[in-house]
């Protein structure tokens, strides 16, 4: 097989890697808001699509980081994306079947992982790149779990005086700019990622590696990949809605708004800093921070426990998908 036909392939699968993740991650703009009643499913969804191609547009620095920091450029062949790729898709699939919300940047990072240490042994990755990505991943929710719960208590206190009707009114309107703005951030994010990868297989193809360290991303690259998450997210991945909207915590109008609010605050800031974070993992701790105001026995921790476990076996299980599939490719 060609390198070229290699590239098309690469092409390929990452973007449908990209529509898979908006499919698996639609949830995370949207579950609170459809939980709540504020918006038909069929309407948040197609909002939510429009956020993540605008959110697509609003940077580069975490495609920079999946594409430049984790392996040596000089190592990266067209079947060692392939592979991660696969191994990528292979576990959202199977977590979306199970409707686990997990995370589709721990399993890319995995798969690239994983393949590249099958490829080239521990020479072909980047250890400060990994230590910095995996760091991200790890405390990203603990940052969205404490904003909740700070978020929520202070919020608490500023409508202590109104009447439950009249806050549920107002934040169902302000539920609508937050789930907005989660999208967005997921867009900004995620869809991120697909470019990283895609960049990663460019440079590969072309040997072009800017020694001054510069990642710049195709503009037909970022327009692909806004799209094919846009569509993604408008499928709909209505197994994960139903678990993170009602099986964690029962939420009203004012935990979803708060949930949504400090879940998109902490992606931009990873975003901002080129930290590749997971959506998912971002938006279930802070519904469990919101949930854990009103009371421990609140949120559903059996459910939250089978949550859990799908993130902890991410990034190994994908590492070890990876490495199946580059050696299943590495010679074609």
């Amino acid at each position: 097989m060609t390198t070229l036909t290699l590239l098309i392939l690469v092409v390929a699968a990452a973007l449908v890697f990209d529509f898979i993740n908006g499919f698996h991650d639609t949830a995370n703009a949207i579950a609170t808001v459809v939980s709540t009643g504020v918006l038909r499913p069929r309407t948040a969804v197609l909002m939510a699509a429009a956020f993540n191609i605008v959110g697509a547009f609003l940077g580069t620095a975490v495609a920079t980081t999946i594409g430049k920091d984790l392996l040596d450029p000089a190592q990266v062949t067209q079947q060692l994306v392939l592979s991660a790729l696969l191994a990528a898709i292979a576990w959202n699939l199977f977590t979306w079947w199970f409707g686990l919300p997990s995370s589709s940047s721990h399993a890319l990072v995995g798969g690239l992982v994983g393949a590249g240490y099958l490829h080239a042994g521990w020479d072909s990755i980047n250890p400060t790149g990994v230590e910095k990505v995996v760091l991200a991943l790890v405390v990203s929710p603990f940052f969205g779990f404490a904003a909740a719960f700070v978020g929520m208590i202070g919020t608490f206190w500023v409508v202590r005086r109104m009447r439950p009707a009249r806050i549920n009114v107002v934040f169902r309107k302000l539920q609508l700019a937050s789930a907005a703005l989660m999208a967005v951030s997921h867009g900004q994010n995620d869809a991120q990622k697909t470019m990283g990868v895609i960049t990663m297989a460019l440079v590969s193809y072309t040997g072009s590696i800017d020694p001054a360290g510069k990642f710049p991303v195709p503009f037909w690259v970022v327009i692909a990949c806004a799209l094919a998450m846009g569509l993604g997210t408008a499928a709909g991945g209505w197994r994960i809605i139903h678990t993170m909207g009602s099986k964690i915590f029962k939420l009203r109008p004012i935990h979803g708004f708060c949930a949504e609010t400090s879940a998109a605050l902490v992606l931009q800031v990873c975003s901002h800093f080129g930290l590749p974070t997971s959506t998912t993992h971002c938006i279930t701790s802070a519904i469990m921070g919101a949930g854990a105001t009103t009371r421990l026995s609140a949120v559903s921790w059996g459910v939250t426990r089978r949550i859990l476990t799908a993130w902890i076996l991410t990034i190994p299980v994908s590492a070890a998908l990876g490495a199946a599939c580059f050696s299943a490719l590495r010679n074609v």
